[in-house]
């Protein structure tokens, strides 16, 4: 089942949901300008930040934020201001602080209004999608890259489908989580390809298997099948291999595998251009 990029609709999702917008921004003017714990105080600080995240002043934006959470402790605005801290840290790259953040909200207020936006970002955060320009540069695959982020994401997503299966977030994070399985499944074979173009064909048969027996809907599964077989072959187990190849006629019958061999490919399966 070929899905779409998803990573192209992230931005439409990571706005920030308005936790405090029932809050009345802006105090009573008679509140003592001088007061800094003042509810206007607090909300200026808030809007201080929004403003240095819209401008891109990311390193202003995470020190009022901070202050926000402390002086606004224990309300909406202070859970507020936590998930743009995080987001913020996402943004300039800091994916530990951002992750950190995070699990803090989490164990904080498993009740929050939120939490599904926060199970969102954790998704987001961890998933393994921008190769980025070294990766570009030696033409590295999604799938050849370590999977445990992606693991990572997919729990995320997970929690946030199961949980919340009515939020504005869990379609898209479903569509992330068919993305990640292909990408694992896509890992498991490239392992498995690896092993067998080095004769390490017991290596190989393994990682195979693991692909097959875990990610059975995956369109990778179908080299899966082919490299196991041929692994057998190598091995001279002869009945195995013959399952195998059964398996892989039943289930894809029109296998290019089967006429021409196990090869490189050219593009990888999540690759449309």
């Amino acid at each position: 089942m070929t899905v779409s990029r998803p990573a192209q609709r992230a931005a439409r999702w990571l706005a920030i949901p308005a936790l405090a917008s029932a809050l009345a921004l802006g105090g009573c003017s008679s509140t003592p300008k001088e007061d800094p714990n003042s509810q206007q105080a607090v909300d200026k600080l808030y809007e201080d930040a929004k403003d240095d995240i819209s401008s891109g002043n990311f390193e202003r934006a995470t020190k009022t934020l901070e202050r926000v959470e402390g002086r606004a402790a224990g309300t909406l605005l202070a859970q507020q201001a936590t998930l743009e801290l995080a987001y913020v840290h996402y943004r300039t790259g800091e994916r530990t602080e951002a992750l950190a953040v995070l699990d803090r909200f989490m164990k904080l207020h498993p009740s929050s209004p939120a939490y599904d936006y926060a199970l969102y970002l954790r998704g987001i955060i961890n998933f393994n999608d921008n190769l980025g320009f070294l990766g570009s540069l030696s033409r590295q695959e999604l799938s050849e890259r370590d999977q445990q982020a992606s693991r990572d994401s997919y729990q995320s997503f997970k929690q946030l489908a199961d949980q919340f299966p009515g939020s504005k977030y869990a379609p898209d994070a479903r569509e992330r989580m068919n993305y990640i399985v292909n990408a694992l499944a896509e890992y498991e074979v490239h392992v498995a390809r690896y092993y067998y173009r080095r004769g390490a064909y017991v290596a190989a048969a393994n990682r195979a298997q693991q692909a097959t027996q875990e990610f059975q809907r995956s369109p990778a599964v179908e080299e899966a099948l082919y490299i196991l077989a041929m692994s057998y072959d190598k091995l001279g187990l002869v009945q195995l291999r013959d399952d195998s190849e059964r398996v892989l006629k039943q289930n894809f019958p029109d296998s290019r595998f089967v006429s021409e061999g196990l090869r490189e490919r050219e593009k990888a399966w999540w690759q449309f251009w």
